[in-house]
This record gives C-alpha cells, sequence and structure tokens, in this order.
C-alpha cells in the first residue's frame, strides 16, 4: 500500500544531554490483506518498547479536550449515564476525557501502559488506572475487580494494538451484557482520499475501515449498530457496538452503518488498484515538500516546524529532512522540549522561540490542528510570517 523508508519510532525523542545517543530506524511500510482489506505494519518491536514510557499527553491541545467533553455529553444523553454507571477508558492518557465523565459524577476507570502518563491523570485529576495494556488477561481482571463496563471506549487506540483479535476479544469479556462500546479510529479511506500518508507511523499497527472493523468485532460476537464520520485526525469513525445479543433489541441498528460500508465499497476499498495508486500519490507528494524547503533555503528563507507531532516524525524523515533544512521545531508540551526530533535530529524549543528569531515560514506538522494553531500563533503574520500545511497538498496558507 505504501512504502516510506525506515523510521525511528515516532515518539523516541533524544534529549539534549544526549546528542550521541544511538537511535533505531525500522522500515515504514504498509502492507493490505487481499482477503480481508485489513493494512497493517509489521512489529518491529513489543507494544512495552513503544508505549511504555509515552510522551503524547492529549491535554496540550484544547480543541481535542473540547472534543472529548462534547462526547462525554453526547453520550450521557443518549443513553442516560449517572451514577451507578461505570465508564471504562482504553488507552485513558493523561485523564483528558474521564475528568468530564467524573466532573458529571459518573464513576470511572483508565487502562493505560504508559506509567509516566497514568501518574498524571491521577495526580492532577484523580483518574484511578490499571497500569497495562488491554487485552484478554486484563479484562479478566477488570471483571473480577468488579469494573465491568456499561461504557467501553477508546480514542484512538484500536490502531495501536499489534494483537488486534485479543484486544477485540476482550472487549467481549469487559463488557456487560447490555453496554455500549465506542471508539474512534483515522478512517482509512479519508487517509488514502485526503493523501494522509504521514499518519502512518510504527505506533499505530493497524490501518482501519468500518469494513475491516466490521469482520473483526462480528469474529469476536460484538455487532456495530451505529456510526459517525467526524472531523478529527483528518477524518475518523466513530463507532458504537454491542454484544450480538442485544443487537436489535436493546440497539437498533442505524441506517448509517451500511451508508458507511456502500461508500467504502465504491471508493474501492475492496479493489487492490486504489492501495497502488495511493502510493503513487504519496510519492508525488513527498517531492514536492523537498522542492519547496530546497527553493526557500536556496532564497535564503528560514523555515521552522510547529508541532513535533508522530505524523511530523513521518514526514520529515520520509522526506529525508533534517536539521540542515528546518532550523527547529517548537511544541507545546514541556516533556518534547528541549529535545531532538526522532531520526532528523532538529531541536525542540517552547513556542516562544519562533517570536524570537521570526522566521519566513513555520510549517505545521499536525495540519489536522492547523486552525487552533493559526489562530493561537497570529503573531507570526506582523513580521510577514507565513504558515505552510504538507497535506493533502502542500499549500502556504493566506
Amino acid at each position: 500500500m505504501c512504502d516510506l523508508g525506515t523510521s525511528p519510532f515516532a515518539n523516541s525523542f533524544v534529549s539534549f544531554d544526549e546528542p550521541l545517543a544511538v537511535e533505531k530506524f525500522f522500515p515504514l511500510k504498509v502492507r493490505v490483506c487481499d482477503g480481508c482489506f485489513l493494512s497493517q505494519l509489521e512489529e518491529f518491536e513489543a507494544p512495552h518498547a513503544i508505549f511504555g514510557d509515552y510522551a503524547y499527553f492529549s491535554s496540550y491541545s484544547s480543541s481535542w479536550v473540547e472534543h472529548a467533553r462534547q462526547y462525554c455529553t453526547m453520550m450521557k444523553e443518549r443513553f442516560g449515564f449517572g451514577p451507578t454507571t461505570q465508564v471504562v477508558e482504553i488507552a485513558s492518557n493523561d485523564g483528558y476525557l474521564l475528568q468530564h465523565f467524573k466532573e458529571m459524577g459518573i464513576k470511572v476507570f483508565g487502562v493505560e501502559p504508559a506509567e509516566n502518563i497514568a501518574k498524571i491523570a491521577w495526580e492532577t485529576k484523580g483518574i484511578p488506572s490499571m497500569l497495562r495494556f488491554f487485552g484478554v488477561d486484563a479484562a479478566i481482571d477488570l471483571v473480577e475487580s468488579g469494573r465491568a463496563a456499561d461504557l467501553l471506549m477508546g480514542n484512538n487506540v484500536l490502531a495501536h494494538v499489534p494483537d488486534i483479535n485479543d484486544f477485540v476479544a476482550g472487549l467481549t469479556i469487559a463488557l456487560k451484557p447490555l453496554g455500549v462500546i465506542t471508539f474512534e479510529f483515522p478512517h482509512l479511506q479519508r487517509l488514502i482520499e485526503h493523501n494522509q500518508f504521514d499518519t502512518i507511523y510504527h505506533e499505530h499497527f493497524s490501518y482501519l475501515s468500518l469494513l475491516t472493523v466490521q469482520h473483526i468485532f462480528r469474529r469476536h460476537r460484538l455487532e456495530i449498530f451505529d456510526v459517525e464520520e467526524i472531523s478529527t485526525h483528518g477524518g475518523s469513525l466513530r463507532i458504537f457496538a454491542c454484544h450480538q445479543d442485544a443487537f436489535g433489541g436493546a440497539f437498533d441498528p442505524s441506517d448509517r452503518v451500511a451508508e458507511v460500508l456502500e461508500n467504502e465499497k465504491s471508493f474501492g476499498m475492496e479493489d487492490m488498484q486504489t492501495y497502488v495508486e495511493f502510493n503513487k500519490r504519496v510519492q508525488e507528494t513527498k517531492a514536492k515538500v523537498i522542492e519547496f524547503i530546497s527553493h526557500a533555503k536556496e532564497s535564503g528563507k528560514r523555515i521552522v516546524c510547529y508541532g513535533a507531532a508522530a505524523k511530523g516524525v513521518t514526514m520529515i524523515n520520509s522526506c529525508g529532512i533534517t536539521a540542515d533544512d528546518i532550523d527547529y521545531v517548537v511544541d507545546k508540551s514541556p516533556h518534547k522540549q528541549n529535545h531532538y526530533m526522532p531520526g532528523s535530529r532538529i531541536p525542540i524549543f517552547g513556542l516562544e522561540k519562533i517570536f524570537e528569531t521570526r522566521p519566513d515560514y513555520v510549517l505545521i506538522l499536525p495540519w489536522n490542528l492547523k486552525n487552533e494553531i493559526v489562530s493561537e500563533m497570529e503573531g507570526v503574520r506582523e513580521w510577514g510570517g507565513k504558515f505552510v500545511v504538507p497535506i493533502p497538498e502542500l499549500t502556504v496558507l493566506e
């Protein structure tokens, strides 16, 4: 489907204190099953090596926290959640979402493998968590501890698990008979349609369509009864699922499921040529990014990047961009500042660096947050600085 060369793990930042640290590079190549059309990367490291000490903290994106708040309000109103409801979030991160349910008086519990992040969730938001990866064994422990879920949910985690069958089998165990599952994940159709190749990185083991997720869920006696197409991460799906025994009874099927499935089939998600053509577009886009940066440097322009996001690591490394091309990257998170970008070794600083050095171009790597970033950094325009986004096509924002 897509060959992006080699890259280190997207969140394996190198401290300024260890500039000679050796980095491991791994192939970044997505393969597609010609039977079920599940798109996956090979597993080069165990999840513990990638997620055991994680650098991504969800709360540093105000728009993402607001997205979570709106979701919690919607779920409470739609399903009548109250004080007796048990909500369990898988990959609960720093409590960015569960904090909203907690404020509503709803019982919350997180499952989070990264100790540093789970600690923040507890200390700053009072979110109790199980420190481990989710799967069958973790699900059994949840049930035995009295935390079977009325709502079992996860945002942007379904794509992060190498053994997706063990993960989904765990959902079946941890969910109460009349419980609800919701998951959000980037939609593979949108990834291909809008050329979002930079969302491919080693932490994302799978690239998902509704067709493949429905197939996997049914294998584990779960049924998707509703789906929403949402704008996050360049276009995602939010699925609603239940036990098959409850489908059509407690949970009526929505016409939206059939509509999304038909749209995927019409787009060509079951045609291998769709994936071949996507790889061609990726190579063309990479060439345009490289050409823009090269021309800007030759013209004496200074280019910096905003956002040490995982998608930025893919973009920079797949294009062969280094600190000779980009002066530095800025990021809100203090956990990423005073580090180098993985692979490229471009230094990362706080946002104030931009206003100190006044670059000509600010390349927004987390392009899905471009509106939030441009609004926050409007002062860049005062000296004639311009914002640039690389996806779906390289564009200088006016």
